[in-house]
């Protein structure tokens, strides 16, 4: 097992207070209790607009551990601020490393009162991950509102009925903290505890959160705990001291340090940044109320080099992991903790309990997106090799399929060099037969794959090229390409057993039928029970050709009912030229199961049946 550190190292009385009085700015009834950390500092001043940035005036009272707090009556929510320390290496004017809100990244914090957010009385309930349906999306891009601005939350927010209608459960935001400028993919986070003032702050996001639950929508968060900045930071040498000229008292001051965004690692051995990272991620659960949590490449917290070097490995990272994943499923077992690791380990979702588990709730899987894009974007069927997609199919984590996240794109898929599925296809105009069938065969094995599925914003309207954060969803598309969209739609709600007749695609279990390289088709059957209703088939061409009166197994006999048929000309006008009809299973032994029917099914295309209930 990992070598399981605690904070307990700490004076347990400053523990407690912490507890009590929390770090950073916490407004209180007779003012406003500052503490920081500047183990380094011989005085720590508090400096704002409530004192009129007098340097002198408000003195912190020294702690035992390096913490400095005290009481400034006269500030207030609102007000901005900075702590002053005195150090060795001279005056040190810096940003609070828990402020909630930032005037901009290389401006001042800002006192601000978590408290003061009208929540309403609005109950909600996250779906079980089992039927959870994922859209990805970044802030910035997806509903600009202004051009040469980026967008921000409540421009998020008036799209909640759009993603509600397309069957959308669960968003999940890329990270939207404190960044330098206005545009970012926000995976530099300069402030980790403050939302991107562009974005509207925290009582934007706080708004976006109640409204998405108004809808019936989970918020999962992108969070960003491999490095901080690199730049913009405050953090940075924060209190003076460093060694190796590094970057001091949060981050590792060795070869530990190094990682692809600089030498800005923090120090996950070190127990007050411990604390910091748990904080975090226990204040977007509690105060912000979201319902998981998406962790940015792991592998980077769990290991120097991410390449599974023995002499590298971080167990501090690994311990820490343990640690807030281990807490979340004791006070939050609901809430949905994902790793971004794409190393194919069940020790990332293995329960905390066993050995060396991390305990993540899923992980994004490489070992679907990959081998399916592939078979996707290979524009010879010859070459196109079924059984990779059978194996992509049937992977899982940790003995349960729902132990993944499964899709076809994600920011790292349709960008730096990479293109969405169909512009890989096409090659210039997206708008062609062959993009579109295949990348609609595409989202239908991911809504149809065990697994929890993911979309990436804009997929549902064909969106082309690559991601950039600048360049914003078009959504001019939706006219253009509404039976796109409705085909998205469609398989969500057979996901989601709108009808009740599909409730095999939630279901754990999965069988494969018929795998046939040679025709390019594979068959499954989605269930968690037999009944009638319950048990789902699935059948995908990854060919050219279409089929007619192809004979396959059946799990039970009786007619069986065509609910989706990807090639319907209703989804796009180039579609629909290939009769597939509802057909029914005799007893006739077929593929090692006791029933059989025929089925025809277009070029490139995906059927979905069941039966009906009894």
């Amino acid at each position: 097992m990992f070598k399981n550190h605690k904070v307990d190292k700490m004076d347990q009385n400053i523990q407690e207070q912490i507890k009590i009085e929390g770090m950073g700015a916490i407004v209180q009834p007779n003012g406003v209790h500052f503490r920081v950390w500047a183990p380094n500092a011989t005085e720590v001043f508090v400096t704002g607009s409530f004192n009129k940035w007098n340097n002198q005036a408000n003195k912190l009272d020294r702690e035992d551990n390096g913490y400095w707090a005290g009481l400034v009556e006269n500030a207030k929510n609102g007000d901005e601020y900075k702590y002053l320390l005195k150090t060795p290496s001279g005056d040190l004017s810096r940003n609070d490393p828990y402020a909630r809100v930032l005037t901009n990244s290389v401006g001042n914090s800002l006192v601000y009162d978590h408290t003061a957010f009208d929540w309403g009385d609005a109950g909600y309930d996250m779906p079980t991950w089992n039927k959870l349906v994922i859209y990805e999306l970044h802030t910035g891009t997806f509903n600009v509102k202004e051009e040469g601005k980026p967008g921000d939350m409540y421009g998020v927010i008036e799209k909640l009925p759009y993603l509600r209608d397309l069957g959308i459960n669960a968003i999940e935001i890329m990270p939207p903290f404190e960044f330098p400028g206005g545009f970012s993919w926000g995976y530099n986070p300069a402030h980790p505890f403050a939302i991107e003032s562009e974005y509207g702050g925290p009582d934007g996001f706080k708004a976006l959160i109640k409204a998405a639950h108004e809808h019936g929508i989970a918020i999962i968060l992108d969070v960003v705990y491999n490095h901080f900045g690199p730049t913009d930071m405050d953090l940075w040498q924060f209190d003076g001291w460093n060694e190796n000229d590094k970057g001091g008292i949060y981050f590792y001051n060795d070869w530990k340090s190094e990682t692809p965004w600089g030498d800005t690692r923090p120090d996950y051995g070190r127990n007050e940044v411990r604390q910091y990272i748990r904080d975090n991620a226990m204040m977007w659960l509690e105060e912000y109320r979201v319902d998981g949590l998406r962790m940015d490449m792991i592998p980077y917290i769990r290991n120097v080099h991410a390449d599974e070097d023995p002499g590298s490995v971080l167990n501090d990272g690994s311990s820490l992991l343990q640690w807030i994943n281990g807490e979340i499923a004791e006070k939050f077992p609901w809430k949905l903790t994902i790793a971004e690791d794409l190393h194919g380990l069940d020790s990332i979702t293995n329960p905390v309990s066993e050995w060396e588990g991390l305990g993540f709730g899923a992980q994004w899987d490489a070992d679907f997106v990959h081998p399916i894009r592939e078979a996707l974007i290979t524009q010879d069927d010859a070459n196109r090799d079924m059984e990779t997609v059978q194996n992509a199919l049937m992977r899982q984590y940790s003995g349960n399929p729902f132990k993944r996240v499964v899709y076809t794109e994600s920011h790292d898929e349709v960008a730096n060099g990479k293109a969405r599925v169909a512009e890989e296809i096409a090659n210039g105009d997206v708008n062609n037969w062959y993009s579109k069938k295949r990348a609609s065969l595409g989202i239908a094995m991911v809504l149809t794959a065990p697994g929890i599925p993911m979309i990436f914003q804009g997929h549902e309207l064909l969106e082309d090229k690559w991601f950039s954060d600048t360049d914003p969803i078009d959504w001019k598309r939706l006219k253009e390409f509404n039976g796109f969209a409705k085909l998205h739609r469609d398989l969500i709600k057979l996901r989601l057993n709108y009808g009740n007749n599909t409730e095999g695609l939630s279901g754990i279990n999965t069988h494969v039928i018929r795998l046939d390289n040679e025709k390019k088709l594979i068959a499954y059957h989605r269930f968690q029970t037999l009944e009638k209703g319950n048990s789902t088939m699935v059948i995908l061409n990854f060919s050219n050709n279409g089929y007619s009166d192809y004979r396959i197994g059946f799990p039970s006999e009786g007619v069986w009912k065509i609910r989706f048929n990807s090639d319907w000309e209703g989804y796009d006008k180039d579609f629909g030229d290939f009769t597939s009809l509802d057909t029914e299973a005799f007893k006739d032994e077929c593929d090692a199961l006791p029933y059989s029917a025929n089925i025809s099914i277009a070029p490139y295309s995906s059927l979905i049946l069941s039966q009906d209930r009894g």
